[in-house]
């Protein structure tokens, strides 16, 4: 049997007598791409803060490469990386030099041979030398995306990934991230809100709703599921009912 690279169990957190995340369980395979959907408020991101250590479970653990997170949290996260388009990274350097602070503060070695690379590998040479400030929305995506692969991650947390990116720069990360599974067995755990994105890049989808797994499975076994024709469908009416809930509730 194939040993999951990461292993959540039971995993809730509860802020005051705030349920974000209840109970939920999911494994990611070593090179498998899984999806995690859900509206805006149905625990996406408290999980992913969970899953980095930034944020303390209330209960439940968390593994990664057969060890607990929670005492061996350094060990763990020298192998894992993340990128968001919601995150930031000091505005005063240029490119370039924030990736050789974040290549400092990983310890690599070769520091110029993987920076060079990894600017080529995501077409940012046109901007390298660029103050970080300057830098537009799509920019500014390729940064924390190279900032993200620079480490040669075993694990990696994909938030909105492409958002921001022209269509063309778009599939070429795609293409890349499929590449890196292929070629170094890369695991991902993918969000977005581009549903034809989730359909074409995810292994297996984990759809959460007020904080709990409410359908897993691949894109269409989860579509058969809710007899939709499309991810995106599902994913209307699974939002819709979680607001009706909310409104019944007032």
């Amino acid at each position: 049997m194939m040993i999951p690279v990461l292993q959540a169990t039971n995993l809730q957190k509860r802020f005051g007598s705030f349920t974000a995340v209840d109970g939920i369980s999911f494994s990611i395979k070593p090179g498998e791409i899984l999806g995690l959907l859900g509206p805006n408020g149905a625990g996406k991101t408290t999980t992913i803060q969970m899953l980095l250590g930034l944020v303390t479970p209330t209960t439940g653990s968390i593994q990664m490469f057969g060890m607990d997170l929670a005492t061996n949290r350094e060990a763990i996260l020298q192998q894992v990386n993340f990128s968001s388009t919601y995150i930031s990274m000091p505005q005063s350097l240029t490119v370039e030099e924030n990736l050789w602070v974040v290549a400092r503060l990983y310890g690599l070695s070769d520091i110029a041979r993987r920076v060079d690379a990894i600017i080529k590998k995501l077409e940012m040479n046109d901007f390298q030398h660029k103050v970080t400030r300057k830098l537009s929305s799509g920019q500014m995506t390729r940064l924390t995306l190279a900032k993200a692969f620079l480490t040669e991650p075993k694990i990696l947390f994909l938030d909105e990934p492409t958002a921001s990116l022209d269509p063309d720069i778009a599939e070429k990360i795609r293409v890349l991230l499929k590449e890196e599974r292929r070629t170094s067995g890369l695991s991902i755990l993918y969000t977005s809100h581009n549903m034809r994105e989730m359909e074409e890049m995810s292994d297996r989808i984990i759809f959460l709703q007020h904080g709990k797994i409410v359908a897993e499975g691949t894109a269409q076994e989860i579509v058969n599921r809710f007899g939709q024709t499309d991810l995106e469908e599902v994913f209307l009416k699974l939002a819709r009912e979680a607001r009706l809930r909310v409104e019944t509730r007032r």
